[in-house]
């Protein structure tokens, strides 16, 4: 029989126990009521959201199509200098897309020096693809030579120049290479900016606070880093464009029969033109004036050529920077990109750090209002104008703005609505982005198709369907021109990406 005290003693540890027992489960009870009540700083793996992969695929869509019909319709070519046309959306486009995944990658950094090694392998291999297809090396799908004068290759520049006589019988549609100022993305800024906004990142995941405070700055204050980061970049910029002296500057036009030197007159500060601008005075001094871009899209100015906007003659009397080389993916408008990878990392934070479609919404929606609001009070203040080639601020708040609201389309559409299957191709380009700027944005694939023609390298498959299935059946070369683009560039590349896709075949560095 059991001692009457052991057993009232068990009893009462018993009831000790469940005390203790009933106490942790109100405090665990109170700690979940707590951490419900904030957002935690980092959330376990959610599904993959297809709007990321939508709008990327939109950015190489844009690209290919201002790439190989802005000549033909100018007005969704770049802008010659301020202004904004459809063409200059895609640069800024890929960079915020870029600060959205680089956000999304490295949310979990188990060890900071690996992050940091891999960020810096694939920045290299950003420069290698940048230089390796770099304007110059590779001329297709017109020309079936590559290779490049090492002394005029442009080490910033951007990938390749498609000629007009691209998009349509050359007999026909045969224009002078100094109207050619249509370009691709450059790999070169992208590798810069995703270098410093990942590299920022990853340095300060142990400065950040362990929980998101209840507020819509708290993400702002939590990632302080990289808005500092940013606004460094911002300083930098303003500081130079406006406080450097910018001297007189010479350059050489050669002919085939002579060499020219004009000298463009300048001894000013500030100046927000296409002849004395800081942004290209840095460039000549530090890539040097033979490794920059020799036909800006400057030249299609009202003041160059009585063509404006489209490209064309100069004018007898155009002035003398006309002729003169600039480039557009500079040294210093590339440190103010930096701003548009920090605001596309912001989206990807607040992807990140809030579970509803409405919280999602207002973060990105009125931080894309904003954005958009600055930029037009700037632009038509005359402050600081909307302009691609020196990335200005205002250009880099508008097209971030519109970047936003796009992207905040998307995912209303796409991922709270439900509507996928309109957005498949752009889903599947976007899974394969780099693959299908390569073969389709840099001509790789219609070179290859090229290097079989008949007689004359005029005579080929794509020259004969531009011709004969486009331009003539419509009758017209510019809307032969956009059809064939659409068509038999975006469609056919959307269905390769699909194929591609079924078939789980990626392509990523």
């Amino acid at each position: 029989m059991a001692d009457p005290g052991k057993m009232e003693e068990g009893l009462a540890a018993a009831k000790v126990v469940h005390e203790e027992e009933d106490k942790l489960v109100e405090e665990q009870r109170q700690e979940q009521e707590q951490q419900q009540q904030q957002q935690p700083l980092v959330k376990q793996k959610t599904k993959r959201i297809a709007t990321l992969d939508a709008f990327r695929g939109l950015t190489i869509v844009l690209m290919i199509l201002v790439d190989d019909a802005g000549g033909a319709y100018a007005r969704i070519d770049h802008s010659p200098w301020n202004g904004c046309t459809l063409a200059d959306f895609v640069m800024p486009f890929f960079l915020f897309i870029v600060g959205v995944a680089i956000a999304l990658a490295l949310k979990k950094i188990p060890k900071v020096k690996d992050a940091i090694r891999k960020i810096c392998l694939r920045t290299l291999k950003l420069l290698f693809w940048g230089v390796l297809l770099q304007g110059g090396y590779s001329h297709a799908p017109n020309d079936l030579v590559y290779g490049v004068d090492m002394k005029q290759i442009r080490w910033c520049g951007i990938l390749q120049v498609i000629t007009s006589s691209s998009l349509a019988d050359i007999s026909v549609f045969k224009m002078d290479l100094s109207a050619n100022d249509e370009f691709l993305m450059c790999k070169q800024r992208i590798a810069l900016v995703y270098f410093i906004v990942a590299l920022i990142e990853t340095l300060t995941t142990k400065l950040r606070p362990t929980v998101l405070k209840p507020g819509y700055s708290s993400i702002f204050t939590a990632y302080r880093w990289q808005w500092l980061g940013g606004f460094v970049a911002f300083v930098i910029y303003m500081v130079t464009t406006y406080s450097l002296y910018v001297p007189d500057w010479s350059f050489d036009v050669k002919t085939d029969d002579e060499t020219t030197r004009y000298t463009v007159k300048c001894g000013m500060r500030g100046h927000l033109g296409p002849a004395c601008n800081a942004v290209g005075y840095v460039d000549r001094e530090v890539w040097g004036i033979n490794h920059l871009y020799a036909y800006p899209v400057w030249q299609r100015l009202k003041a160059c050529t009585r063509s404006s906007p489209s490209a064309g003659p100069l004018r007898e009397d155009a002035p003398s920077w006309c002729q003169a080389p600039f480039e557009p993916e500079g040294l210093l408008s590339s440190i103010s990109a930096i701003l548009s990878g920090t605001i596309g990392i912001h989206y990807g934070h607040v992807l990140i750090h809030f579970k509803g479609h409405s919280e999602r919404l207002k973060q990105w929606v009125s931080m894309a209002l904003g954005l958009l609001i600055v930029a037009i009070i700037l632009h038509f203040t005359d402050a600081i104008p909307i302009n691609k080639q020196l990335y200005s601020f205002s250009y880099v708040c508008f097209t971030a703005g519109a970047a936003g609201i796009v992207f905040s389309a998307f995912y209303i559409l796409i991922d709270v609505w439900g509507m996928r299957t309109p957005f498949l191709f752009l889903e599947w380009i976007g899974m394969n982005a780099m693959l299908i700027y390569v073969l389709g944005a840099q001509g790789i694939l219609p070179a290859f198709v090229n290097g079989w023609y008949y007689e004359s390298t005029n005579n080929t498959l794509v020259f004969w369907i531009q011709k004969h299935v486009f331009n003539n059946v419509w009758h017209s070369v510019r809307l032969g021109t956009l059809l064939y683009v659409i068509f038999a560039e975006i469609v056919f590349y959307g269905v390769l990406s699909g194929i591609l896709h079924k078939l789980g075949i990626y392509w990523k560095l």
